[in-house]
């Protein structure tokens, strides 16, 4: 018999549907109950894509005498974290500040007005890996509510304090380009130069300290930051993070050398790596960084794409029981697949042995130079044979924070790599995007099986916003930019604090609890605050909207000197402050968009890294209220550029070569 999880849309709430839990999804029933009856609550949290939640799921939801004990004494509430990052964030706090650290699966007791008292990740069946069997926690816990309360109730009073204090503390300091060069010189200390990457195992991928090296060469000229971010993403590209065979990254790398992964494939990943490679394409030309991101954007495509237009959350790392299983080889497998001969180049070029490097299998990595060749000609082949195997399990949420980032992604690669196709597939997403998960101005937050489920936050407000400023630049159609306009005005008034001076990642309407959300850092994908303040300089800008710069810019100067400190946490903010300490290149090319002079001077441009571009195209005569077409003309009826920097402009020019000549003066481009 299934409990009341049956009645949800999210894959990860459906697969618990069936327990003998008698699960609540997080609300008002749930709440009440637990208060009604005065029993603490027993809040589980976790996403479809994680192992170790199903290996609790498996080892102690499905047991009926641990299920027993938890329907008896507590109130169960099962949440997908990708659905309410607002309960995850608060309740990964605390449970960070309880032990020491955290992660998934998340378990945490509350008090029936849902202050948490007592907290840890995976518990085991039975006493084991040095930690107590979750049995004997849940008697424990339910003990200690019962017979000794008031210690229980000052638990719970020192955690809500901890709660209630900023999560980081902040520094203090004006914004200078000091500030940029601190952080840089923090994050080279931190630099693997052996195997790139930053710090150890487990290794993740870091998109956004990526970009923030990228732009640090640009403004320095160091040769010190691009080769740490050119040899970051070689080693990614080349490591078992990568899926050599289909094309996409894994969450992480368990090792320092990015061989091992976890095998589970994420949205944002996917969305954000796409990015460095693209910028750093622009920069080197390495066509290598162009394969990875047309074979990733081709398997986002293939597997992550929804009828509707939408980009489903994640691929699981197991499959057929096994994590890692659909990706890795035998050698037996490998013959089957190709024949001896064949098989027998593949493995020589892709370190394929009969002891394997991964469990006794074998995770393909490049060893060879002529690597992509051989994989090309044995591609289709092995393709067809791994399809054959068990699939890991696709979450299907649409997720509209998560779409912003691959909208943004799909676009930028569609106007940089002169894709039609791609620039067509951002405009279908964007469609379904405002479609089908904006009620009014604002963003819910996911959607599955025709239902649009809780209110967005912050990252969704942002996010979406920021990938309709990138299809702006695609396509130059000013809709995108209307667009963009109404979710960034709902972004302020929602989610703005004007008496903190701060963001907060719920919106003022949304359901309160024990603290207001509200978290700063980027990791693994950029903070609500750090996206708002980037959308906010470049749409404010761009559209002339001088209070979207200067709320930006009082948000810089609250946050950037901490960022500076520590750079890890802070990518995509340390871009924006970027931006704001740059100075814009401004191009604005007078003539129909689709006419080939215009492309031509936009081509310029496009095969430029340019980080702190502001781009805007249109006919003579319909600027659309966008300031840099204000009062500019086509020379002679001819389209035309018209190149500034730092409030500085060039002539206008309608000759390419000569448009090139500028950018390389004015920004050593």
């Amino acid at each position: 018999m299934s409990n009341r999880l049956a009645q949800e849309t999210s894959p990860y709430l459906l697969e618990h549907a069936n327990n003998p839990v008698d699960w609540y999804p997080w609300g008002d029933e749930a709440l009440m109950r637990a208060r009604r009856e005065n029993k603490p609550i027993l809040l589980s949290i976790g996403y479809s894509a994680c192992h170790w939640c199903h290996v609790m799921a498996r080892e102690s939801f499905e047991d009926p005498e641990i299920a027993g004990l938890m329907n008896r004494d507590f109130i169960p509430i099962k949440v997908d974290r990708e659905e309410r990052p607002d309960l995850d964030q608060v309740y990964m706090r605390a449970v960070q500040g309880m032990t020491g650290s955290g992660g998934w699966p998340m378990t945490v007791f509350l008090l029936p007005d849902g202050s948490p008292f007592f907290a840890g990740t995976y518990f085991p069946p039975t006493d084991r890996y040095g930690m107590p069997s979750f049995g004997r926690v849940l008697a424990a816990v339910a003990d200690a509510f019962t017979n000794r309360t008031a210690d229980v109730e000052a638990t719970a009073s020192q955690v809500r304090d901890y709660l209630a204090r900023p999560a980081v503390p902040l520094a203090t300091g004006s914004l200078a380009p000091a500030l940029l060069d601190e952080a840089y010189a923090r994050l080279a200390r931190e630099h693997d130069q052996t195997h790139g990457g930053f710090g150890g195992a487990p290794k993740f991928p870091q998109p956004l300290l990526i970009d923030f090296l990228l732009r640090t060469h640009r403004r320095t000229h160091d040769p010190a930051a691009l080769a740490m971010a050119v040899q970051t993403l070689r080693a990614m590209a080349a490591g078992g993070l990568y899926d050599q065979l289909g094309g996409g990254f894994h969450r992480y790398s368990v090792d320092e050398r990015w061989l091992v992964p976890h095998f589970e494939k994420m949205l944002y990943d996917n969305a954000l790596l796409p990015r460095a490679y693209l910028d750093a394409w622009q920069l080197t030309g390495d066509d290598a960084f162009r394969r990875v991101i047309e074979e990733t954007l081709d398997f986002v495509q293939r597997e992550l794409r929804s009828p509707e237009g939408g980009f489903y959350s994640s691929l699981d790392a197991d499959s057929d029981g096994q994590e890692g299983r659909f990706y890795v080889w035998t050698r037996p497998e490998l013959d089957a697949a190709l024949g001896a001969a064949n098989a027998a180049a593949v493995a020589r070029a892709f370190d394929v042995t009969e002891a394997g490097n991964f469990e006794g299998r074998n995770i393909l990595h490049p060893v060879a130079a002529d690597a992509a060749m051989v994989l090309e000609a044995a591609r289709d082949r092995m393709r067809a044979a791994r399809e054959r195997r068990v699939r890991p399990h696709r979450d299907e949420k649409v997720i509209a924070g998560w779409n912003g980032l691959m909208l943004r992604a799909i676009a930028e690669a569609g106007r940089v790599l002169d894709r039609p196709d791609l620039v067509s597939t951002a405009e279908a997403n964007a469609r379904f995007l405002l479609s089908t998960l904006r009620s009014g101005d604002r963003m819910r937050r996911s959607y599955k099986d025709g239902r649009a489920t809780a209110t967005g936050y912050l990252e969704d407000q942002a996010a979406v916003a920021d990938g309709l400023l990138s299809l702006y630049e695609a396509t130059f159609n000013p809709a995108w930019l209307d667009e963009a306009r109404r979710l960034v005005r709902e972004m302020i008034a929602a989610f703005w604090d004007e008496s903190s001076a701060s963001f907060f990642d719920t919106a003022r309407d949304q359901e309160p609890l024990v603290v207001r959300p509200q978290d700063v850092t980027d990791n693994p994908i950029p903070s609500g605050t750090s996206m708002a303040v980037d959308v906010l300089l470049r749409g404010g800008t761009l559209l002339g909207e001088e209070s979207w710069i200067a709320i930006a810019r009082s948000t810089l100067e609250r946050l950037g000197p901490t960022a500076a400190k520590a750079p890890q946490a802070f990518g995509r903010l340390l871009a924006a402050l970027d931006f704001e300490l740059g100075r814009p290149v401004e191009l604005a090319v007078i003539g129909p968009p689709a006419e080939t002079l215009t492309r031509q001077l936009l081509d310029v441009v496009r095969i430029r890294y340019l980080p702190n571009r502001l781009l805007a195209a249109a006919p003579d005569g319909d600027g659309r209220g966008i300031p840099l077409l204000a009062e500019r003309h086509a020379l002679n009826g001819i389209a035309t550029a018209y190149l500034c920097e730092g409030f500085v402009c060039q002539s206008p020019t309608t000759d390419p070569a000569e448009l090139g000549r500028q950018l390389e003066r004015f920004s050593g481009s």
